[in-house]
């Protein structure tokens, strides 16, 4: 299979905008749904037009929220046959955006209040008054569709070969990754102070037991570079960054302290498929036996869950 290129330099304001966009419709889902651990409440999904909040609930209907990489849209559906859309093909900054999609809400009785500001971004302006993000590159937007398509099915695969607790993959608006993780099974070590020695709430939620996660990040605020595939573990045990991880392109970035593979690396790989498995199963293969996860209770054979992984 050929995946498609993606740099970010070419499409920097379509997938700033973009980002933007799934934030209120992140912001929308967290209103409209019952919470849950390590925040699976909050995040959206990949399906085969797109990105989709799945099914939300606000009184006594149920509706859903799609963003249309094919046809270039935003399509509201309710459990009952009711629908609005609009087009986003020629540019729609966020605050016609955030305007249109509270109008299409509250037409079909489901509009919800939420916190109108941008969340863990250096872009501070509050989405109804954001008029500079409006750019929708048409052809890196379905580039962009067809890469997370193709990950989200890896990761998926990935997830086969594991029957201990598994995250969903999902794409977390806050960060714009789309991510997948595993658990050891044990809670995390307190902080000496016994709390977390993690900044808020937020992340002690997410990060209150022992993981390897890893997923897929378009570039962007936070790091740079970008597009690339990352994999980290937390808590990170003794020697993890010097593990010897798949394949050759890997390698550990001691500032974002996770493991990091180029989808430029992925792309040229003869067989993209076994290049992102081999990463996503040799950096997790390196966070279990460095933090000394039980992986015979926790592995399987790939797709058989029950049946032991073999050695």
């Amino acid at each position: 299979m050929t995946l498609p290129e993606l740099h970010l330099a070419d499409w920097r304001p379509t997938k700033d905008t973009l980002h933007l966009y799934c934030q209120i419709l992140g912001k929308v889902r967290l209103a409209t749904t019952t919470p849950r651990n390590h925040w699976w409440n909050a995040p959206l999904y990949v399906d085969v037009r797109g990105l989709t909040t799945r099914r939300l609930h606000h009184e006594d209907t149920t509706f859903q929220i799609d963003l249309d990489f094919v046809d270039h849209s935003l399509l509201v559906r309710t459990h009952d046959g009711r629908a609005r859309a609009f087009a986003l093909a020629d540019g729609v900054p966020v605050a016609d955006f955030d305007a249109r999609l509270h109008q299409a809400l509250d037409e079909l009785g489901v509009d919800v209040e939420i916190n109108e500001h941008p969340f863990g971004l250096p872009i501070t302006t509050p989405f109804p008054h954001d008029r500079e993000h409006a750019s929708w590159d048409r052809g890196a937007i379905e580039r962009y569709s067809r890469i997370l398509d193709w990950s989200d099915g890896v990761f998926d695969e990935f997830s086969g070969w594991f029957s201990g607790k598994t995250s969903p993959i999902h794409l977390f608006w806050h960060s714009f990754d789309l991510a997948v993780t595993r658990f050891s099974g044990r809670p995390a070590p307190p902080h000496p102070g016994g709390i977390p020695n993690l900044p808020d709430a937020v992340t002690r939620e997410a990060y209150s037991h022992e993981v390897s996660s890893a997923g897929f990040w378009p570039g962007g605020a936070g790091a740079p570079g970008g597009p690339f595939f990352y994999s980290y573990a937390y808590p990170s045990p003794d020697g993890f960054g010097d593990a010897k991880v798949a394949p050759e392109a890997a390698r550990f970035d001691a500032a974002l302290g996770e493991f990091v593979l180029d989808y430029e690396a992925v792309r040229a790989a003869a067989d993209p498929d076994a290049a992102l498995l081999a990463f996503l199963d040799s950096t997790y293969r390196a966070a279990a036996d460095l933090g000394r996860w039980d992986r015979a209770a926790l592995e399987c054979a790939p797709g058989r869950p029950g049946v032991p992984r073999p050695v």
